[in-house]
């Protein structure tokens, strides 16, 4: 049998073949996985880089963001509290409108808690606010207003309920001191303190202009004479239950205006769209048939054409005038022949038509057009009427010569008569005082405005004159009387009465308007020194001169001791 020998050396070779081969296995193996390590670690590294670097820019932005709301808060804010609009004062620097810091309340309904308590509270403390609709506004809504405008008492008392639902909000509001005395004139500004009426919208932009904040606009009206002549105007439409009532005063050199009322009025504090027409304003915005106060502008006509003079009489005055198919008299008897004085005096239309027909139409279409008594005037508010269409037809002249058939705003007419009283300077009206006074265009001479203004005196103080009831002592009052039939609807009166004074130099104007008046036999009229009652006639001379009167009789002090102030810092100049 053969024997197998085995070689130790070869078994020793594969042994030590066997570690090489599994040792340098494992090292590549280590080597590979090393590498793999690294890169995992690499992607790691390049991960936490990178997320680190969203992370920063995320909140960068975010910082930033709210930085920038903050900011924009702050600033919201704080505008809140810089005044948005000027003041504005009377001649006499007394505040009439000015801005100031209100707060509304809000309430977000998420947070408040116990509804039933809060609605409980808030009837407490705001029995004005309906409960019902405060439930339903809870209910049903995430945001509501609960109350605007809130007073300071009111805003402290939301704050002592410690509700976190309830949100203040600051805004600025536009107050008015004097409530209703100036609405026809102020006007007012809405929500976001934008002008939208009277002066607080023809004067927004100025009201706004920052750079303007401390200075005031300063109006020409007077506060205390304002308050005077509004309460006389109410007693008036009381007493004649008139529908409306208007005045205005006028200075007749400079045109400033010191009073310029309109009845009914509203209360300007409280936000309210004004649309009824018994609110529109009488003074500026209203056109008239103004009646016989047209007189007054034919006489001047004829005089400035040296047609005639007061003392020139006119013979055969009829009763009556055709006039083409229209037939045309006077409410009372006259004389056969009238001074034209007298015709101007006791207010006769057919003498008045006469007049005219000896100046002619040409003429008298120039003087009106001089007058501007037919277009629209300039005014610092935007409620200005517009004479109705007007056309010379046939008798326009004839009617025209004693205001009938042509209708004209009280301002329109106002400013003709301080024309007409001044010395025969066209003026411009206006709600702005002036330091100084501009003279205008010249349309009638000195000595035709003299000769006026004595006439109209003696309409004050004769007996046959129409308005007795303005013979105020110590105040030299001339003027003239207008009865006539509202323009659409011939069964009322528009009854009117312009007064100058003093009448022999005169400084203002002042007229007083009545809409439908009806007669006063409650009152205790003094009649030319002798007291009478149970007296039931509506024309002007019974009304609107019987409440001017009484105005001038009001602020008659007033102007005299301004006058006087001046007249006094005169003579001291005058004297040093």
């Amino acid at each position: 049998m053969k024997k197998i020998k085995i070689k130790k050396s070869h078994v020793h070779q594969n042994q030590k073949s066997f570690f090489f081969e599994d040792y340098f296995q494992s090292t590549l193996n280590q080597k590979k996985n090393q590498k793999i390590q690294i890169s995992e670690d690499r992607l790691y590294i390049l991960f936490v880089v990178f997320f680190s670097l969203i992370t920063i820019f995320s909140i960068s932005i975010i910082s930033t963001s709210i930085q920038k709301s903050s900011f924009e808060y702050r600033k919201k804010s704080n505008q809140n509290y810089l005044t948005l609009r000027r003041d504005i004062v009377d001649r006499n620097g007394e505040i009439i409108s000015r801005n100031i810091n209100s707060y509304h309340a809000a309430v977000k309904s998420s947070l408040v808690k116990n509804k039933k308590n809060f609605i409980l509270n808030i009837k407490i403390n705001f029995p004005e606010i309906d409960a019902l609709n405060l439930q339903k506004n809870l209910n049903g809504k995430k945001w509501f207003y609960l109350k605007k405008r809130l007073s300071e008492e009111e805003k402290n008392k939301l704050w002592s309920l410690g509700e976190k639902g309830i949100i203040i909000e600051p805004f600025q509001a536009r107050i008015y001191p004097h409530r209703k005395l100036f609405s026809h004139v102020l006007g007012q500004v809405d929500d976001s303190n934008y002008g939208i009426s009277g002066i607080e919208k023809y004067f927004d932009k100025s009201l706004k202009d920052m750079s303007k904040m401390e200075d005031p606009i300063m109006l020409s009206l007077d506060s205390n004479i304002q308050y005077l002549i509004k309460n006389e105007l109410e007693k008036a439409m009381k007493d004649f239950k008139s529908k409306s009532a208007g005045a205005v005063l006028m200075d007749v050199n400079s045109g400033e205006v010191l009073s310029l009322v309109s009845l009914p009025d509203y209360n300007i504090n409280i936000r309210k769209d004004i649309r009824d027409v018994k609110y529109m304003n009488q003074i500026t915005n209203g056109a008239f048939e103004l009646g016989s106060v047209f007189k007054t502008f034919t006489l001047a006509l004829a005089f400035e054409e040296n047609i005639l003079s007061p003392e020139t009489i006119i013979n055969n005055i009829p009763n009556k005038v055709k006039c083409s198919r229209y037939t045309i008299g006077d409410i009372h008897d006259f004389p056969e022949s009238l001074s034209v004085e007298n015709i101007l005096i006791r207010s006769s239309n057919i003498g008045s038509l006469m007049i005219a027909r000896m100046i002619g139409e040409d003429k008298f279409k120039q003087f009106f057009k001089k007058l501007n008594l037919l277009e629209p005037l300039e005014f610092e508010l935007e409620e200005i009427g517009s004479p109705l269409n007007f056309k010379w037809e046939k008798c326009k002249l004839e009617t025209v010569s004693y205001g009938h058939g042509v209708t004209t705003t009280p301002l329109h007419a106002a400013a003709a008569y301080a024309a007409i009283s001044n010395g025969g300077y066209l003026i411009k009206p206006t709600l702005i005082k002036h330091n100084q006074i501009k003279k205008n265009e010249r349309i009638i001479s000195k000595e035709t405005s003299k000769k006026m203004n004595n006439i109209l005196r003696k309409v004050v103080t004769d007996k046959e004159g129409t308005a007795s009831f303005a013979n105020i002592f110590g105040y030299d009052v001339g003027g003239k009387t207008g009865t006539s039939k509202q323009y659409f609807d011939k069964n009322k009166n528009i009854n009117t009465f312009i007064s100058i004074f003093p009448s022999q130099k005169p400084n203002y104007v002042f007229l007083v308007i009545l809409d439908d008046p009806k007669g006063a036999p409650h009152i205790a009229y003094n009649y030319k020194g002798q007291v009478i009652k149970n007296i039931s006639r509506n024309e002007a001379g019974w009304n609107s001169v019987y409440v001017a009167g009484k105005i001038i009789e009001k602020i008659g002090p007033i102007l005299a001791i301004n006058n006087n102030e001046v007249h006094n810092n005169h003579v001291v100049k005058k004297t040093n």
